[in-house]
């Protein structure tokens, strides 16, 4: 920290130096004009350096000596910047959903965080496997309701929604089985098919069941997916909204992002990746879906994000601790 004034009576700055002292004593006068930098007008010569020493050795020499805000002024800082980068990541990037019902059962129980990678589908596609929230806008429903007529409320509530502070719409989180194109049908020798390809699907389904309790054969329609739940004896799922839009497969463009990992009850945090057997080569024709399909279930975007929100504050506090010392 820079030293705020003199030690003794031999330090002497240099703009006080003895040729000056020699100058102002010829010039000793008022009438002489002579006024060294920082002077006021008419004050004795020596008394003013004296007291611009003391002042620069008070506590109350500004920031020349290294002095800092209230702690409080820069925890308000930390807490605003925390809460602005809180808000961005969770518009763009991830967001924390709570599991409503059992249909997902034992992947997801209830009452489980799970946080949903917004950004990794700017990145690659859908993949089977990929466990996804979504809205039922436009398929499921129940569709959201006309906005207000008032256009002043209309935009707010449009920057709430954007930002995941409100929104009218309802969400739902399934397992991605078919791709557009894909032909899903159950079932052969008692498994699920794709393609003709039957899947494993013991690692993920609720003990006990099915791959479904009867029979069905679909091709998913373009630009939509079919989603089922892993405990289908209990899970609304494609199944059951055959008679919606889409034929029961929702729109890609409903897809808010992929569930990656589990974040809260304590006990229950893991990850949530692709199943082996959607890896199954036959299952993907040869085409370059085989390799998207085995990614990693705890994508770079998610990890980077969270690692951001927590690491922001303890950055400025380490950078704090730095300055004082």
């Amino acid at each position: 920290m820079l030293d705020g004034g003199a030690t003794n009576d031999r330090y002497r700055p240099r703009e006080f130096s003895s040729t000056h002292t020699v100058e102002r004593g010829r010039h000793a006068g008022p009438s002489s004009g002579y006024r060294p930098s920082g002077d006021r007008v008419g004050s004795p010569p020596g008394q003013h350096r004296a007291g611009q020493h003391r002042r620069s050795r008070g506590k109350d020499s500004g920031p020349a000596n290294g002095k800092r805000g209230p702690f409080w002024r820069e925890l308000l800082i930390i807490v605003v910047a925390a809460a602005a980068l809180t808000l961005v990541v969770k518009s763009f990037v991830v967001q924390v959903y709570k599991i409503p019902s059992v249909s997902m059962d034992n992947t997801l129980a209830v009452g489980d965080r799970v946080l949903v990678n917004r950004l990794v589908y700017h990145f690659r596609p859908i993949a089977r496997g990929d466990v996804i929230v979504f809205s039922g806008q436009d398929s499921w429903g129940p569709d959201a309701p006309p906005g207000p007529s008032d256009p002043v409320l209309g935009f707010f509530q449009d920057v709430l929604s954007d930002i995941g502070l409100y929104s009218s719409q309802t969400y739902y989180i399934k397992r991605v089985i078919g791709l557009p194109g894909d032909h899903v049908a159950c079932c052969t020798d008692g498994k699920l098919t794709v393609n003709g390809v039957p899947l494993e699907e013991t690692s993920y389904l609720y003990p006990g069941d099915s791959p479904s309790s009867f029979s069905f054969s679909v091709v998913v329609p373009a630009g939509h997916l079919w989603v089922m739940g892993d405990h289908r004896s209990d899970s609304g799922d494609s199944r059951y909204h055959t008679e919606d839009p889409g034929d029961g497969a929702i729109p890609i463009d409903q897809v808010v992002g992929r569930a990656f990992m589990i974040i809260w009850p304590p006990s229950n945090v893991r990850d949530l990746p692709i199943p082996s057997t959607y890896s199954q080569p036959a299952l993907h024709g040869g085409t370059a879906a085989a390799a998207l399909a085995t990614v990693a279930g705890f994508p770079v975007a998610g990890t980077a994000s969270v690692t951001a929100v927590i690491g922001a504050p303890v950055l400025l506090w380490r950078r704090r601790r730095s300055r004082r010392r």
